[in-house]
């Protein structure tokens, strides 16, 4: 299974790592700590030297709850960041938005690769914007918004319902020309779901890459289900966080997006050659 990101292909030879900076003052876990500009490209740069794949930046939260900002404001935030990143590291640039014009803008830049949290259920441009722009696209399935998402959530079955989804916005792509090697998944823990939901999708995400045939992308870190397992606050969930990226590794998972690199380095290593050993020395 390969992935196109700018000009490079991905075997998944090792499950790859992006590393989170976010440009807001309200995220859940860091707001507030790279709103300055050059703060923010000194992080991203460091998470370059810890081992990096990949950086996604992103200028509006989207914890639960939270309210949607205008693309002015989104892009003030995080355009200067992608010029200063780009001119300094060769690492992909992904833009953390569902705003085509956001990510346009972002793709103008430099950025390779469109985060777009509403799977293409949001702004209509953005099909068009992927298309045009050649961007890989990660396609996260969202059950209502931000500000609804935690509000009566109801599957019949969360991953064959997920699933499902994504395998519509996958359609939904290839009928506007996007290439089927520049697509990824993301089931989207903990957006629109409970404590079971995200622990069936950790357990189950390799099955659902292979049944899309697309890599699957997990988003598991500080998020609030560690927080119900452990009843840690959000800046003492290290260790949460490594084991859910271990159990996410070990099923099949292709990405881990993560805000601490270089542990999830040491974890995605310890775990990727667990799971080739289980599996004979093959890959998954």
């Amino acid at each position: 299974m390969n992935l196109h990101i700018g000009n490079t292909t991905h075997d998944f030879a090792k499950p790859l790592v992006m590393g989170v900076i976010n440009t807001t003052p309200d995220s859940f876990s860091d707001g507030g700590s790279f709103l300055d500009v050059d703060a923010a490209v000194r992080h991203g740069l460091k998470l370059v030297d810890e081992g990096a794949d990949i950086l996604d930046i992103g200028g509006e939260s989207t914890r639960p709850g939270s309210e949607p900002v205008d693309a002015s404001e989104e892009m003030r935030r995080v355009l200067p960041v992608i010029e200063g990143l780009i001119a300094a590291t060769n690492i992909p640039i992904s833009i953390d938005t569902n705003k085509a014009l956001v990510a346009r803008e972002a793709c103008e830049r430099g950025a390779s690769m469109i985060n777009d949290v509403t799977g293409l259920s949001g702004d209509p441009n953005m099909v068009n914007v992927v298309a045009e722009t050649g961007a890989t696209l990660c396609l996260m399935h969202m059950q209502g918004t931000p500000v609804t998402m935690q509000e009566n959530v109801t599957y019949t079955d969360v991953c064959t319902d997920i699933e499902h989804t994504l395998s519509q916005a996958i359609n939904k792509a290839l009928e506007h020309d996007i290439d089927f090697e520049r697509i990824v998944i993301d089931p989207g823990i903990g957006f629109g779901k409970h404590l079971p939901h995200n622990l069936a999708l950790i357990q189950s995400c390799g099955v659902m890459a292979s049944r899309l045939k697309r890599p699957i992308l997990m988003g598991v870190s500080r998020k609030s289900f560690l927080g119900e397992l452990t009843n840690r606050s959000v800046d003492q969930r290290t260790y949460g966080t490594a084991a859910a990226i271990t159990a996410c590794v070990l099923a099949g998972a292709h990405i881990v997006r993560v805000h601490d690199v270089a542990a999830a380095r040491d974890v995605v290593a310890v775990a990727h050659a667990l799971r080739n050993t289980a599996n004979g020395g093959g890959r998954n």
